[in-house]
């Protein structure tokens, strides 16, 4: 039963649920956290309102969780604006796109979501969307047909993606902003889980918020995730208030231990303590042993456990960091040396 909470926390889909309880900000005043790209775009995007202009094409990159969907309405909102919001792997017609882009009002904001899964021949509707607003559409068919080339109203493009490496150089070209937005900290995440928790009508002590952003791996949407479950907890057995005292009890049930890592996450890491000494191992190895996808692994538990420096990709697979083990084995077994 904790394994499956504990895969749900750290899963970063959004659920209607979700959305439906999230506090959203409004104002880059009420968004927490990315201060140094937050005071770009409040530049960008009230220069551009003052000028009476679209804001310059955005794209915006970094893992998934981080606020890029936020950040774009935020911008909507101050420049006063509509925005309208799709997904690239949905997009699989050019008539499609061509249908959202001529709907659109003047300096409106078209936000597309994991840009670098769109079809490559709708993305090359957007190169003269982009560049010159207009947009191309084939009228017949056979020897009869012919292009005609459509004006549309000056726009802005905000690309969302988790790996802009796998966007073509044309469209990546194409945008005059380009932003990563980097995770976040321990201490900004607390702020985040106490902003949500007064929004939840949810009375909670500083140091329970503190220890839920320990846990949340730089990510606000795990730790509002986190934040709901906890709630639950409070309610179904009758506290009041959130204290340290209930958010530990919440993350052991949860099966998120002390150094904020779930259940998965030290199962990978006593598989190749365990069975490999520290590695290194292969993935699909790893994968059969655990019983966990390969590709879960790598895109879900992988990234976190490379960042705080407890795993090593190699050539020949991934291991334990070497500063990491002595604490590890402790951990685990009891011991300060482990001898297979």
């Amino acid at each position: 039963m904790n394994d499956v909470h504990a895969l749900d926390i750290i899963t970063l889909q959004e659920t209607p649920e979700e959305r439906a309880y999230d506090f959203n900000p409004r104002t880059f005043d009420d968004y927490l956290g990315q201060a140094a790209l937050k005071e770009k775009l409040a530049i960008y995007t009230q220069a551009a309102k003052m000028r009476n202009e679209p804001l310059d094409h955005l794209l915006l990159f970094g893992p998934p969780g981080l606020g890029k969907t936020t950040l774009s309405q935020i911008m909507a909102h101050v420049m006063q604006v509509s925005i309208k919001m799709c997904s690239g792997p949905m997009m699989e017609r050019t008539g499609d796109l061509v249908a959202i882009l001529s709907s659109l009002g003047p300096r409106d904001i078209l936000f597309i979501d994991e840009i670098h899964r769109m079809p490559t021949n709708v993305e090359e509707v957007l190169y003269s969307a982009m560049e010159h607003f207009r947009v191309d559409v084939i009228i017949g068919q056979g020897a009869g047909a012919r292009s005609v080339s459509l004006p549309i109203n000056p726009f802005t493009l905000v690309g969302a993606t988790t790996k802009s490496g796998m966007l073509s150089a044309p469209l990546r070209s194409r945008f005059g902003i380009i932003e990563r937005l980097d995770f976040y900290s321990p201490q900004e995440l607390a702020q985040i889980v106490m902003q949500s928790a007064h929004h939840l009508e949810l009375a909670m002590h500083e140091v329970s918020a503190e220890r839920i952003g320990a846990c949340a791996r730089g990510t606000p949407r795990i730790a509002k995730k986190i934040l709901r479950r906890v709630r639950d907890f409070a309610q179904v057995h009758n506290h009041t208030i959130v204290d340290e005292t209930l958010v530990q009890k919440a993350l052991s049930f949860l099966g998120i231990d002390d150094d904020g890592l779930s259940k998965v996450d030290n199962l990978i890491l006593r598989t190749i303590l365990e069975n490999f000494n520290g590695g290194p191992v292969g993935l699909e190895t790893l994968a059969s042993l655990i019983g966990e996808d390969s590709q879960t692994i790598e895109e879900v538990y992988e990234p976190y456990l490379l960042r705080i420096g407890y795993l090593e990709k190699t050539a020949r697979g991934r291991q334990i960091a070497h500063k990491k083990l002595p604490f590890l084995k402790q951990k685990f077994f009891g011991q300060a040396t482990f001898i297979m």
